[in-house]
């Protein structure tokens, strides 16, 4: 049996899958579920509907209840808490009366470069193509009639934060991926809200979200919000809404690395790393600057490509699988391929790939073309093959990481990894370790990630002992026992790390040129 009271959700939309997670007292995942998705490129833009925004929220948040059902007997009526993330950043702009006003542009488009370099200039702070602020500027810009009508500008997890609501908050590591965050106030940096408006004639304020540090009250469910959720009538409303977060946040408290020199990586459409500071860092185009729930700020290097060109492969072959009638899942291609991996040679066999769906921040490109690039006597073998997309879907990151550890001097002593390329035990782990030189720990709650930190963010606002800070209830209450397993790459893996990247980085010219000529 289970107490629906002493139990907190946390949901997370994904890039290509919307994921539930309830967890019991002991911050245990008990029961689950899920939405499969894809966003899609109309006229240009990275997008999403709004349709397949709440139809892909409603059949998730079905399938935990239907999961709960299973397991425990009893309708899932209730919980202690609730909480929701989405992937950051992105343009989410509504008129006074709520109405959308432009296509959510995600985080995924590369078209606000030149609002970002003006940005960065005037701020003297890095802001990328994605943050909500680049967007709009660059929509400032580009004069499009909508800007005059902006009343709320929000991010996905805000706007849907807002419709279990009604209130237009965000938590502060959400609203750090739309406008820099002044950490010792807890809130958007005044100074650069003031040059803004000076720019360009807007009250900022007055069209963002209010920020609010985990574990503040951000709301109850209202009898709205909860026919939004579940239409079907079932869940009641009143239950408590934790700050909405984004990815980084969430991955940040999965992984129990929101102390100072704690670090995690997230893996999934898009990868980042995230390394908490203590102390500034230079401008550098590379590395964000966001925060940790709590405020804390945090080097942060994202890139808009990770998996999505090794799911595309993983398809491909079970596509042959069909073809030769051979009853193999999708679960056990991922699986023996992954490990293949493991028997390639360490620098790939002189075999190159560039995942690149879409631009590029790290590496300055626009658009992009995924590639699979040999010399003719490679050693072209399904290990190398399978290794050498692997490493990839890493060695953006590992670029923008040798900024942090070779400019800035920043330790990385371990880090954690969580998201599905970590699903498959060791091998995920042994090529990031590879990549940055450091262990690489992933914990037992890895492939829930991101929906698991925020079921842990809204646990800490309702569970919390009064002055109990958030690093406190996660190594106090959440992490003391948790099962994790810790795992250096050879130095060996280390070096053909490096000679794969050298490579890597001499053939970037092929792939712009890509982009110019397909």
């Amino acid at each position: 049996m289970i107490d629906l009271k002493k139990t907190a959700i946390g949901i997370e939309l994904g890039s290509t899958r919307i994921k539930a997670v309830l967890i019991d007292e002991r911050h245990v995942p008990v029961a689950s579920g899920d939405h499969e998705w894809e966003n899609q490129l109309v006229n240009g833009v990275w997008t999403y509907s709004m349709d397949a925004v709440h139809a892909g929220l409603r059949s998730c948040f079905a399938s935990l209840k239907a999961d709960v059902k299973e397991k425990f007997g009893i309708e899932l009526s209730t919980t202690g808490a609730i909480g929701v993330s989405a992937m950051m950043h992105g343009y989410l702009p509504f008129d006074k009366d709520g109405k959308q006003l432009a296509e959510f542009r995600t985080w995924r488009n590369t078209m606000t470069g030149t609002a970002a370099a003006e940005l960065t200039d005037l701020f003297n702070f890095n802001i990328p193509q994605r943050w909500s602020i680049a967007h709009l500027y660059q929509a400032i810009l580009n004069r499009e009639e909508h800007v005059c009508n902006i009343a709320f500008l929000t991010t996905l997890a805000g706007y849907i934060h807002w419709r279990l609501t009604g209130e237009k908050v965000m938590g502060v590591g959400e609203a750090s991926g739309m406008f820099p965050i002044d950490s010792a106030a807890m809130d958007y940096n005044e100074d650069m809200v003031q040059k803004f408006n000076a720019l360009t004639g807007l009250d900022l304020r007055a069209i963002l979200p209010k920020v609010l540090p985990a574990g503040a009250n951000a709301g109850k469910l209202t009898e709205e919000g909860a026919r939004f959720l579940a239409p079907e009538g079932t869940l009641q409303s009143g239950i408590p809404v934790a700050p909405c977060e984004g990815a980084a946040g969430t991955g940040m408290t999965a992984t129990n690395s929101v102390r100072v020199r704690t670090g995690n990586v997230s893996t999934g459409t898009s990868d980042f790393a995230m390394i908490v500071t203590d102390r500034p860092l230079g401008v550098h185009r590379e590395i964000d600057m966001v925060t940790t729930p709590d405020g804390l700020p945090v080097a942060m290097v994202h890139c808009n490509n990770c998996t999505s060109d090794i799911n595309a492969w993983v398809n491909l072959f079970s596509q042959f699988c069909g073809l030769m009638d051979l009853n193999t899942s999708k679960k056990e291609l991922f699986t023996r391929l992954f490990s293949k991996a493991l028997e390639g040679d360490a620098d790939c066999g002189g075999l190159l790939s560039f995942n690149y769906f879409s631009g590029e921040g790290v590496t300055d490109l626009d658009e992009g073309r995924p590639l699979f690039v040999r010399m003719p006597n490679a050693r072209f073998s399904l290990a190398n093959f399978m290794r050498t997309h692997l490493l990839s879907a890493l060695a953006t990151l590992k670029i923008g990481l040798d900024i942090l550890t070779e400019t800035e001097h920043v330790t990385i002593d371990k880090l954690y990894g969580h998201g599905g390329f970590f699903k498959t035990p060791e091998v995920g782990q042994r090529m990031l370790s590879a990549a940055v030189g450091a262990p690489v720990s992933v914990m037992e709650t890895a492939g829930e990630g991101g929906p698991y930190g925020m079921a842990l963010l809204a646990a800490y606002m309702i569970w919390k002992e009064d002055g109990e800070t958030l690093p406190d209830y996660l190594d106090n209450k959440v992490f003391a026992g948790a099962d994790s397993v810790t795992l250096m790459a050879d130095p060996s893996d280390i070096a053909g790390f490096d000679v794969f990247l050298s490579r890597y980085v001499k053939a970037l010219p092929v792939e712009r040129l890509a982009t110019e000529a397909i």
